[in-house]
């Protein structure tokens, strides 16, 4: 183990202890420069300064200021510590056998009248309590006190035997066997108290009980009672602290224990409260001395009758016995009376939910029941803290070791279509592939990869992870990669029910590589607190659904069905990459007794469409409705846990609510909609937009051919179609397909609407069908369109799919033209340059490949790969094929959106065309024009 240097306050402490006295003064100095935009000017600001006086040994001051106490204090020690000549010694021993006996020597120090009693240590706060006492507990302490209050006792418990770092009953016998060895104090063979040999002064008395208040009044303090039995829910208990009682004695009496020296303490469980911990009973055995030993038969397995609390030894990272209770009282260093708070279920079981993967992002949200971790991470819209700074919070909680981030930069030689910056989907290519693309190997700095080690305590590789993606930038591959591994865990968190055998495959194709028995052993704790086994195979646990390790989101396509809709529709939706933010509301209601109780409520809450970053039903609300209109929906009960982690003060006691006996209802309002990148950077160049320059090169090939019917492969929410109805066109028939039920739900209202106002004013109305399926199923009743149409939507497929679209298009469905058009990757520096959000944000001088339009894209084409692939098709299909574009502002880099327009070839004589009598039909027709009605969700 490293050594650590004390620093120069505790150098001091150790060699005058109470005689050094520091004085610090708080000075207001003045501000050089005030800083603009501030309600109240500024023009001076609060500093100290600190003089150290070693009565007969030497007086010191700090020349200068300081903006913290603590570092002015420091600042003087070390003045005096260069006066004197100290030279710096290791705070930390390096043997067990320096650490035992210094573990003995800290133990004396704590009850000799030099130190003790007239110290700040929290210690003698317990101490004060018990020499408010009388009779035979006069003075005497539990010894698990000293493991409440003393953090270096750990540290030496831990140096002599690192098993102490996870059993407390060890650490309580090394404290115990130490006291025995040390000078002035006395402990009993057969019960857990300690006290000093010799009584104390009574001016050493006074003095404790002076620094360290008494309770004058009776204390109430409610914590939770964590049961051994797993079958039986935690509770609330109440804690009622009298005057001049020990607060374990009321701790004890809700255990069933002897007395409070029988309460044995964990370490603490949440940063943010200090003093929480769990309370527990000591088992019973013949001596105290080998408390620890005494639980172990002769196989080295733990004894039956002491048996393990696994929830509690779950949260805290130790072994607890017996059942629990988790409290928030304690003394410390900074108040001079006992410090209580009230902890609750909700508080119970958001310490749960922080020991998720997820859990950190939601409570960090403020969104327990709504926020999802999102599937995509970009710097200019991620809130809350980092991907990076999850992963290492989620390894702290799990007791694991800090993750290793192994950042390298690589050599490309070539201008690698390597994504984005946002993580859109970045893609490796090869060397090899560049160089038939034709582009230039110079103009490619080095990019970034990021693998990640996840570590068990012990140093012991259980988990890592590697990618062929790379970034430009070295914090975007960090953060990406550590997302990917968070995502990992959450969804192996959320399906724990996955045999060993199809979890821990030797290499899987998604870039982890999983250690069975280190993974196993790391998390057997976790797997006993959220599984059961079944059937005999305890490596099984009793989740619902199936695990896989791909780490892509997977859209649900989860509708909810929608109640109380309110408002007029504006017209304007949120669609897939636009940021939308609404207020909500979440109610249990139960069922039995139809009464309702506010479990959360968001009056702004802002996300990404299609970023996962909410749930699934959620989402699909917000997509069914236009700005300012609001909604209600109903789900189910999915997560006892989440509900229980988002009751805040709810008196109700939620913990015997099950999942059959209520519901979760939702109350939605979208109050904006912030359309998405790519759109903003087009609109930012281009007047008009691409996606009307698109609209009208298509009309414009329309009126060329004569065109009377027209089908929209990928046709989303309906905006080609939409805008077509706004041109004069020879069309007779418009028809969309679209694999999404929500954007032709949207599309079919549009559509609906515009029709009804044509037909009014009694003008040439198309028919119009709305089709719910996958382009790449050839459906016999779109076959020989005259128009075909497909804009901006290859890119958000995988490239082996954008290929069979191509070849079912043009060998099956065969309309006389077909228009494809795909953004040019080329042209992206140019869009994103022009869409700046802010300085921060500007693009460095070759910072390499620039980021994709927007990061559902699966891919993004060069002119010369998108080239090469139609010429492909169109040679494969009997079709020609010529390139054009929309949004040119000069011959290079090209056209900001490239299209392709193939053109269907003279059939030979001997080829036939489709079969009348084939009826291959797997479309559903979701809409059609006339007598049409609006689907509903």
């Amino acid at each position: 183990m490293p050594t650590a240097t004390a620093t120069p306050k505790a150098m001091i402490h150790q060699r005058y202890g109470a005689k050094a006295v520091y004085r610090v003064d708080e000075v207001r100095e003045a501000v050089d420069g005030v800083c603009p935009g501030l309600a109240l000017p500024q023009s001076t600001r609060c500093v100290y300064r600190c003089q150290l006086d070693i009565p007969g040994v030497l007086s010191v001051s700090t020349p200068g200021t300081f903006a913290r106490k603590k570092d002015a204090e420091q600042a003087a020690a070390q003045i005096a510590i260069e006066k004197l000549g100290i030279q710096p010694t290791s705070n930390i021993p390096n043997t067990p056998e320096e650490a035992w006996k210094e573990l003995i020597r800290r133990i004396s120090r704590f009850f000799t009248e030099e130190n003790f009693p007239t110290s700040y240590h929290p210690l003698v706060g317990h101490l004060s309590v018990t020499l408010r006492r009388t009779g035979d507990l006069l003075g005497k302490l539990p010894i698990s006190a000293i493991v409440a209050c003393d953090v270096k006792v750990h540290i030496l418990c831990k140096i002599i035997d690192p098993k102490a770092e996870f059993d407390p009953l060890l650490v309580l016998s090394m404290i115990y066997n130490a006291a025995k060895q040390s000078l002035g104090v006395s402990v009993s063979s057969r019960n857990l108290w300690i006290q000093s040999q010799r009584p104390y002064s009574p001016e050493a008395v006074d003095l404790a009980l002076q620094r360290w208040s008494g309770i004058s009044d009776p204390i109430r303090v409610e914590a939770v009672l964590i049961p051994c039995v797993m079958e039986d829910e935690p509770k609330m208990v109440s804690l009622n602290i009298s005057e001049n009682e020990h607060y374990m004695g009321d701790i004890a009496s809700k255990l069933s224990a002897t007395d409070s020296s029988h309460v044995l303490v964990s370490r603490t469980v949440d940063k943010a409260s200090p003093e929480m911990r769990f309370y527990f009973p000591a088992p019973d055995v013949q001596f105290v001395s080998d408390l620890s030993k005494q639980l172990v038969d002769d196989r080295g397995d733990r004894n039956m009758n002491c048996v393990i609390n696994k929830r509690a030894s779950y949260i805290s990272g130790q072994t607890i016995y017996g059942d629990a209770v988790l409290a928030n009282v304690g003394y410390t260093r900074r108040d001079t009376e006992l410090q209580t708070d009230h902890v609750n279920l909700c508080t119970y079981y958001r310490i749960l939910l922080r020991k998720l993967p997820d859990g950190i992002y939601k409570i960090s949200k403020d969104s327990i029941l709504v926020a999802e971790l999102p599937c995509v991470y970009t710097r200019t819209s991620w809130k809350g803290p980092s991907p990076r700074d999850l992963l290492c919070s989620f390894c702290r909680l799990q007791r694991l070791s800090e993750p290793h981030f192994a950042a390298n930069g690589v050599s490309a030689s070539c201008n690698v279509l390597v994504g984005s910056e946002e993580m859109g989907s970045p893609k490796a290519t090869s060397g090899n592939q560049c160089a038939n693309d034709g582009r230039i190997a110079k103009e490619n700095p080095d990019m970034f990869k990021c693998s990640v080690k996840i570590y068990s305590k012990k140093r012991e590789l259980l988990l890592e992870y590697s990618t062929d993606y790379s970034w430009s930038k070295e914090t975007d591959a960090i953060q990406n990669s550590a997302l990917k591994v968070l995502i990992w865990f959450n969804r192996y968190f959320k399906q724990l029910n996955t045999p060993v055998e199809k979890l821990y495959l030797p290499k899987s194709t998604d870039g982890f590589t999983i250690y069975p028995n280190i993974f196993l052993q790391e998390f057997a704790m976790c797997l006993s607190v959220y599984g059961k086994t079944s059937g005999g195979d305890s490596r099984t646990c009793n989740a619902v659904g199936y695990f896989s390790m791909d780490t892509s989101y997977q859209q649900l396509e989860s509708s909810a069905f929608l109640t109380d809709i309110d408002g007029q529709d504006s017209g304007v939706f949120p669609s897939h990459g636009s940021l939308a933010c609404i207020s909500y509301s979440v109610h249990l209601f139960m069922k039995d007794s139809r009464t309702r109780y506010l479990l959360e409520v968001n009056n702004e809450f802002e996300f990404e469409i299609g970023a996962g970053a909410v749930r699934n039903q959620l989402e699909s609300c917000a997509t069914q409705l236009s700005v300012n209109q609001s909604a209600c929906f109903v789900d189910q009960l999915s997560d006892r846990d989440l509900s229980l982690a988002a009751a805040g003060e709810l008196l109700l006691d939620l913990s015997k609510i099950s999942r059959d006996s209520c519901v979760l209802e939702f109350s939605v309002k979208v109050l904006q909609v912030t359309e998405p990148l790519e759109d903003r950077m087009e609109k930012a160049l281009f007047n008009p937009p691409l996606s009307k320059q698109r609209v009208e090169f298509a009309v414009r090939h329309i009126n060329q051919l004569h065109a009377t019917t027209l089908v929209d492969f990928g046709c989303g929410s309906g905006s080609l179609l939409d805008s077509l109805l706004e041109h004069p066109t020879t069309l007779e028939k418009i028809v969309g397909v679209d694999i999404s039920r929500k954007g032709l739900t949207r599309a079919a209202k549009s559509l609906h609407q515009k029709l009804s106002k044509k037909l009014l004013l009694q003008t040439s109305v198309p028919t119009a069908v709305l089709y719910h399926g996958s382009v790449t199923d050839f459906d016999s009743r779109l076959y020989g369109f005259d128009i075909g149409t497909c804009l901006e939507v290859i890119e958000h497929v995988e490239e082996d799919q954008a290929s069979l679209f191509g070849n079912v298009a043009l060998s099956s469905f065969c309309p006389a033209v077909l228009i494809v058009s795909t953004p040019n990757y080329e042209y992206n520096p140019i869009l994103q340059r022009s869409a700046l959000p802010n300085k921060e944000e500007e693009q460095e001088e070759n910072a390499g490949p620039c980021k994709f339009r927007n990061h559902d894209h699966k891919f993004e084409w060069t002119r010369s790969q998108f080239q090469r692939w139609a010429t492909g098709l169109a040679a494969s299909h009997n079709y020609t094929v010529e390139f054009n574009g929309v949004g040119s502002s000069s011959d290079e880099p090209g056209y900001a959106s490239q299209i392709a327009v193939f053109r269907r070839m003279a059939r030979d004589q001997g080829e036939s065309s489709l079969n009348e009598d084939d009826s291959h039909q797997p479309y559903e027709v979701l809409w059609e024009w006339p007598n049409a009605s609006i689907p509903s969700h």
